[in-house]
């Protein structure tokens, strides 16, 4: 996931489209008007800051705090102050999740490949990397960290990485513009920055689940942030069954009867994503979930 350090900056009628490539996904900027120097600038702070928090927790790469961690030969790991607030951030929603959404589970993607083909792996594959996996395992003391009794374990934080890029990014941006209202969208994973100058909504397409590419239903946003999570992209088809790529740590399978898209609105982007994961780590119950914690929500 090596970053392309490439973007584009389009005029639109009333606003400015950045576009660039960063976490293996399609992410943009939209600009209120204002003009095209500052608009490059807000688009080169954004992308700047979303390839910066790629090259830093990557696990594709050999030069960054999560390779060192992960090849720390269960020795103990001194991490910065971002690093550790990320990791306090994942023990939490460990906890939360009752360890059905974990950080030391991306091993198991030695197991699933979620290309949409059709192979779901032996049970004997999943059990021998689930001994590599589990919070438990794991000495944290907030500075230090180790990872603990078996051999290979391993840190992935592609399951919170998203929603915190887009919240670092989002809260950049009065720096470089003070008061310019934009959005900042990773992927289907967005934040509002300020309002428009003309107090319009910005137009959110939240993607068909069915339809790849077309939005199933749009919403205006004139503050705060959405994440979406589903399977509409990552999937295995097997004898029938379509098996997400969202997995429940704790049986190395994913999650059964969840729906095919979660969306929620909530006042960051780190927040929405929270409850997204967690509803859709809940399964059949995502909807009981969701409505009891008062969130605004959208399921396919």
């Amino acid at each position: 996931m090596a970053d392309s350090g490439a973007s584009s900056l389009t005029r639109e009628a009333d606003h400015w489209i950045g576009r660039f490539t960063a976490m293996a996904c399609p992410c943009e900027v939209l600009i209120d008007d204002i003009s095209a120097e500052i608009a490059q600038r807000v688009l080169d702070c954004v992308s700047g800051c979303a390839w910066r928090i790629e090259r830093k927790f990557s696990r594709y790469r050999d030069d960054n705090i999560v390779h060192r961690i992960n090849t720390s030969n269960g020795q103990p790991t001194l991490v910065d102050d971002e690093t550790a607030r990320l990791l306090d951030f994942a023990a939490t929603l460990t906890a939360l999740s009752a360890g059905s959404f974990d950080i030391t589970s991306g091993i198991l993607r030695r197991a699933w490949t979620f290309d949409g083909g059709t192979q779901v792996p032996k049970q004997t594959d999943i059990d021998s990397l689930l001994l590599r996996v589990g919070w438990h395992r794991v000495r944290w003391d907030r500075r230090t960290l180790q990872l603990q009794l078996q051999p290979g374990m391993q840190l992935d934080f592609g399951g919170i990485g998203k929603e915190y890029a887009v919240d670092t990014a989002a809260g950049l941006v009065d720096g470089v513009a003070p008061g310019l209202g934009c959005v900042v969208n990773f992927g289907g994973d967005v934040a509002v920055v300020n309002e428009r100058h003309d107090r319009q909504a910005w137009r959110i397409g939240i993607e068909d689940a069915e339809r790849t590419g077309s939005p199933m239903q749009v919403i205006p946003l004139t503050h705060g942030a959405l994440a979406t999570s589903g399977d509409s992209r990552r999937y295995v088809l097997h004898e029938g069954r379509r098996y997400s790529h969202i997995l429940d740590a704790r049986t190395g399978w994913p999650v059964r009867q969840a729906p095919r898209s979660i969306t929620v609105a909530a006042a960051t982007c780190t927040q929405a994503g929270t409850l997204t994961t967690l509803a859709m780590l809940q399964g059949a119950q995502a909807e009981s979930f969701l409505r009891s914690s008062g969130a605004t929500y959208w399921l396919q």
